[in-house]
């Protein structure tokens, strides 16, 4: 396409190939003094600087308010989901708020104590910020959150744990290797369709509720277990382009079972009665993790006895057999799962 006559669409937004193409286009501009250790070449979850986890998000969700949660808890768990990510351990919250002309106070004030109850939560705090009131267009509300971390006190003892030789402890996209197990640390696909569910006013059978929840207290009993060298909230895009952003970084091959992916019936139904890929919807309260083969067990019952990992399962394994990700389906046979060109529910988070 003609670059002066190409525009921004919504897929450019939302997680998959589209946004990285994008990504590439913008990221390219920006100058590189070597302050960070890692930054934008590796495009990880959270920057890193000596002992120190930076990251940001915008939050443009709608609606505002769905089953689970609002956009409140969603900036704050989004954040720290980020820094836990990387292997860092939330300290503090900058919160950026975007007000449109008739957004309801009462509305405003219920997001505020959504945040501050998800703060207490994530042991966070929200030390800084910043407000804007813009004319009116939807009658909406956007929300931006940064964060700071520090290196996770469990993480260098767990990188011993995992015997890897060089490189760097945090837990990069780029450090999967061959024999690592696939932890997921629950059900796939709750938040979106959850807000899918709200936005156009479907009516199924069985109430669908968004997971949106800090997962920093899931890390940090996996690191606690030990063997632990890679971790991803699978937001935009799900657990798909998740996975597939290890194999791309690592090199190697991803293999998962069908029958072993944790998924509500209600999320099951409603994928197939709409047409969606399950593990192309994004999640705002799991945590997938790549854990040395003969710590994934520990790591596993580690997860299932803190709250929201109850459902946790090893999913799958990284293989030098093959590049990419595939799945065994339930009939025994394999297909491959290529990342998304977008998220096929936008605006989610």
């Amino acid at each position: 396409m003609d670059r002066e006559n190409e525009k921004v669409n919504m897929m450019m937004g939302a997680g998959g190939r589209a946004m990285q193409d994008l990504l590439k286009k913008l990221t390219v501009n920006f100058s590189r003094k070597g302050v960070a250790d890692i930054g934008l070449k590796e495009l990880d979850d959270s920057a890193v600087i000596g002992q120190w986890a930076l990251t940001i998000d915008g939050h443009t969700v709608t609606p505002y308010i769905f089953p689970g949660g609002d956009i409140g808890r969603l900036s704050v768990a989004g954040t720290v989901n980020d820094l836990a990510a990387i292997g860092s351990e939330g300290i503090a919250i900058a919160l950026g708020i975007i007000i449109e002309e008739g957004f309801p106070v009462e509305d405003l004030i219920n997001i505020s104590k959504s945040v501050g109850e998800a703060a207490e939560e994530a042991g966070v705090e929200v030390v800084t910020g910043d407000t804007k009131v813009v004319e009116r267009r939807e009658g909406g509300i956007y929300l931006t959150t940064a964060g700071i971390g520090r290196m996770h006190p469990y993480l260098m003892e767990n990188w011993e744990i995992a015997g890897r030789r060089g490189g760097t402890p945090w837990l990069l996209d780029s450090k999967v290797r061959p024999g690592d197990a696939i932890i997921i640390s629950g059900t796939i696909g709750d938040h979106g369709i959850a807000v899918l569910s709200k936005r156009e006013g479907y009516g199924f059978e069985t109430e669908i509720v968004s997971d949106v929840m800090p997962v920093n207290h899931i890390l940090k009993s996996a690191l606690r277990a030990g063997g632990v060298v890679s971790a991803k909230d699978p937001t935009r895009g799900g657990v798909s382009n998740a996975l597939n952003e290890w194999a791309e970084k690592s090199g190697f091959g991803i293999k998962i079972y069908e029958e072993r992916l944790p998924m509500n019936e209600g999320v099951k139904a409603a994928c197939e009665m709409l047409g969606i890929e399950p593990l192309e919807i994004g999640n705002e309260g799991k945590l997938i993790l790549a854990v040395v083969r003969e710590k994934a067990e520990e790591v596993l019952e580690s997860i299932k006895k803190v709250k929201g990992g109850e459902r946790a399962e090893i999913i799958g394994e990284v293989t030098q057999d093959f590049k990419g990700v595939v799945m065994e389906t339930l009939s025994g046979g394999l297909r491959i799962v290529d990342p998304p060109l977008g998220d096929p529910v936008p605006r989610i988070c």
